[in-house]
């Protein structure tokens, strides 16, 4: 088997998974599996009242998740041109994203990734990934398989491998309707 069938073995049991992104390692699991979620912020220690980011191939994928109509007309260029790339955007959510994703917020954080490794697991899974940073909440992202593989390695279901991909800092997250930079 190989390592991208055991990963999406783990996606399909429920399992949570961590992967490189642009910057850092992330964790991930299937986001309409509330459990699955459930863990994953059970792992990282962090409130489901934040809610997360969804990581995808393509925008088509993020469609259910995403109220398209709602995005204003003005903003839909620069949201896409950035795509794929290293810019989550927050975008009106459906009224059929889940809220164990979604928190507080009438909102989703969502991003088309160019990473390959990304690319490559929300191809062969058909959907997006809950993406957010391998690490206890409040403490650093981490950079190095060894740490993730010391720290959270026994909590995780698989590892997806592959190197990070060169960026020095997480995505940028900005407000779609606002503007806002929420993160830089």
């Amino acid at each position: 088997m190989s390592e991208l069938e055991r990963v999406l073995q783990a996606l399909n049991a429920g399992g949570v998974i961590a992967y490189p992104t642009e910057a850092v390692y992330g964790l991930g699991c299937d986001p309409d599996n509330e459990a699955a979620v459930l863990s994953l912020l059970a792992i990282k220690q962090r409130s489901v009242n934040k809610g997360l980011i969804l990581v995808a191939a393509n925008y088509s994928q993020l469609l259910p998740y995403v109220d398209d109509k709602a995005i204003p007309p003005e903003k839909r260029y620069q949201i896409f041109s950035s795509w794929p790339g290293h810019i989550s955007w927050i975008l009106p959510a459906s009224k059929t994203a889940p809220k164990w994703i979604t928190g507080q917020f009438n909102s989703i954080a969502v991003r088309v990734s160019a990473h390959p490794v990304v690319h490559t697991l929300c191809s062969a899974y058909g959907k997006p990934l809950v993406s957010t940073s391998a690490n206890l909440s409040g403490l650093p992202a981490i950079t190095q398989l060894a740490e993730l593989e010391q720290s959270l390695g026994d909590k995780l279901s698989a590892i997806m491998p592959g190197e990070l991909g060169g960026a020095t800092q997480p995505s940028q997250i900005r407000n779609a309707v606002t503007g806002d930079i929420i993160r830089s």
